[in-house]
């Protein structure tokens, strides 16, 4: 009996927590931002952020361009928070060509389509693992990456936002992190 009772009060409890789940979600998503997976231009939108990735696979300036609006902005291009325009895409990824090899693996993407949101409008999400070797001494330097495609219309990159581990990335350049007093 006291199994029952427990199986019952445990049988209302998720009953309760499922109706008071869905109608959270429910309510949000009315008033909250949507986003879908699968819309028309995903598949347009995940062949040109794989053409770009495959741009710093191949050292292939070409293909880091070629998709690009001639107004594109890319942010956080080992600069900070900077952004570049495309000429100067062009150019940075030219000096860093010269002085280093890169080898990008573990690539994983996700289309996207947001709706209702400052961030609103068609995304390819990108992480992998970029491993930069320096031509002249031979270190090398993994970077685990995040980068957010915004495209348009499955046509064009309209942006390129960079996010990157930096941590990995300094202290295999010698740099040591050192916490802070803890008085």
């Amino acid at each position: 009996m006291k199994t029952l009772k427990t199986s019952s009060i445990f049988a209302v409890l998720i009953f309760c927590m499922t109706f008071l789940i869905t109608g959270h979600h429910t309510a949000k998503a009315q008033t909250g931002p949507a986003f879908v997976l699968d819309y028309p231009n995903a598949d347009a939108s995940l062949k040109m952020a794989q053409q770009y990735i495959t741009g710093w696979k191949e050292m292939n300036l070409s293909k880091l361009q070629k998709n690009l609006s001639s107004d594109a902005v890319i942010y956080g291009l080992g600069r900070g928070n900077d952004s570049l325009t495309v000429a100067q895409h062009k150019d940075f990824l030219k000096e860093r060509f010269e002085t280093y090899t890169f080898e990008v693996s573990n690539e994983l993407y996700l289309p996207v389509k947001v709706t209702n949101n400052r961030n609103e409008g068609e995304w390819v999400l990108c992480w992998g693992l970029n491993t930069a070797t320096n031509k002249e001494n031979g270190k090398v330097s993994p970077v685990r990456y995040h980068i957010a495609v915004l495209t348009e219309n499955g046509k064009e990159i309209k942006a390129v936002y960079y996010f990157y581990d930096t941590g990995d990335f300094m202290e295999s350049q010698g740099w040591t992190m050192t916490p802070p007093n803890s008085k």
